[in-house]
This record gives structure tokens, C-alpha cells and sequence, in this order.
């Protein structure tokens, strides 16, 4: 398989447009557009019956200890998990592309419904849930697409890696609250090919893109 982008190319940063926050001056940070990027994925394996979009963030902080905290920043050594932003399974196999917009255009507080997505398929959770648990304001559950926001002083830029799945199976038996891993490990034994798309960005105005 082959996924490109019309948003961004690969290793390339990724605009402000498909990100959760922008850089800002006075306060480090403010929201984005959080628009979805557009995909587009060909030599499609015979025998394909669905396909599954995963976005995750290999790069975050294993420890919050000094996220986004005046005056100290977030080590390069620090070690780092998977964040995953974005999950939708359930796609049809006659489907190769999706605009870009067309599962996010702006950031919604506690979250944007789900499961039920376009074309007939499912969103699953992104990790903002549980990022944003314990805040009043913003708490719930965050269904599809939610894009890069980054700590503002982590000393490494963040990788943000879309990778669409052709299944061999037209929807993945997994219910209840769709996350990141739940969908990984139910698609085992049943990907026939996969192809990924690799951009990268920062909130961080001391690092190099």
C-alpha cells in the first residue's frame, strides 16, 4: 500500500490548520483549526473488506512532572509513550480517501460525539480523554480526530504517525470505548498490508523543524 497526503508531506511539519494548538505569544499556546488532513492510500491487496486510520504520537512525555511549566522544560532523555489521536475503523473498502475536514473542523470541549462516523464507520477515543479527565471544563469523552498539541517546553519535536490498515474482515470485533490499543489488538491476524505517513510538530519555539 501507499498513503500520501495533500496536507503535508512525509517528514515534513505539519501546518497549524490540522493541529489542536498553534503557538502563541502571550500565553505559549492557543487553539488551532484541528482540522482533520486529508489521506489518500492506493495499491489496495486483493481481499481487503475494511480499513482502519490510526494516529499516534510515539513522543510524549512519560512523566508530566514539567509539562508546560514555566522556567523548566521537558528533558530529551525523558523516556516517551504512544498518544494516540485519532482512531476510525469500519471504513468501507470502496473508500481510498478522506478530505480533509471531513472528520474534524475545529476543537470541541468535552469532546466530539461518537461512535457513529461518515460512510458508515466508527471513531474510536483519542488519549485527550484522559488528558483532559480532571479538568471541569474540558473533560468527556474525545471521539475522532484531535490534532498535535505538543508540550510548549519539551526539548524534542513530536512525530505524529497516520497509518491506514486494510482488514481482511468488513467490521473489527471490538466494542464499548474504542481506544488506540483496544483497536490495535484487535486487528491482529486480520491486517493484509498497511502503509504509514509520518509528519512532525512542535509548540516549542527553541526547536528546529
Amino acid at each position: 500500500m501507499k498513503l500520501t497526503s495533500s496536507s503535508f508531506n512525509e517528514g515534513q511539519k505539519i501546518p497549524g490548520d490540522f493541529a489542536f494548538c498553534i503557538p502563541d505569544t502571550a500565553h505559549h499556546v492557543c487553539l488551532g483549526q484541528n482540522l482533520n488532513p486529508s489521506l489518500q492510500w492506493s495499491e489496495v491487496p486483493a481481499g481487503t473488506q475494511s480499513f482502519v486510520v490510526i494516529c499516534h504520537d510515539p513522543d510524549v512525555p512519560s512523566q508530566g512532572d514539567d509539562v508546560n511549566q514555566e522556567g523548566r522544560s521537558v528533558p530529551a532523555s525523558l523516556p516517551r509513550v504512544d498518544f494516540f489521536h485519532w482512531v476510525l475503523i469500519d471504513l468501507p473498502s470502496s473508500l481510498h480517501a478522506i478530505r480533509q475536514g471531513e472528520f474534524s473542523s475545529d476543537v470541541t470541549p468535552r469532546g466530539k460525539p461518537g461512535p457513529a462516523a461518515a460512510h458508515g464507520a466508527r471513531h474510536g477515543i483519542n488519549d485527550y480523554t484522559g488528558w483532559f479527565a480532571s479538568d471541569k471544563d474540558m473533560c468527556g469523552d474525545y471521539y475522532g480526530y484531535d490534532g498535535p498539541c505538543p508540550p510548549w517546553n519539551d526539548e524534542i519535536r513530536h512525530r505524529y504517525v497516520f497509518t491506514v490498515f486494510a482488514l481482511d474482515i468488513s467490521a473489527l470485533p471490538v466494542d464499548g470505548k474504542l481506544t488506540g490499543q483496544h483497536v490495535r489488538a484487535a486487528m491482529q491476524g486480520h491486517i493484509l498490508d498497511q502503509a504509514s505517513l509520518t509528519g512532525i510538530y512542535t509548540l516549542n519555539p527553541a526547536v528546529q523543524l
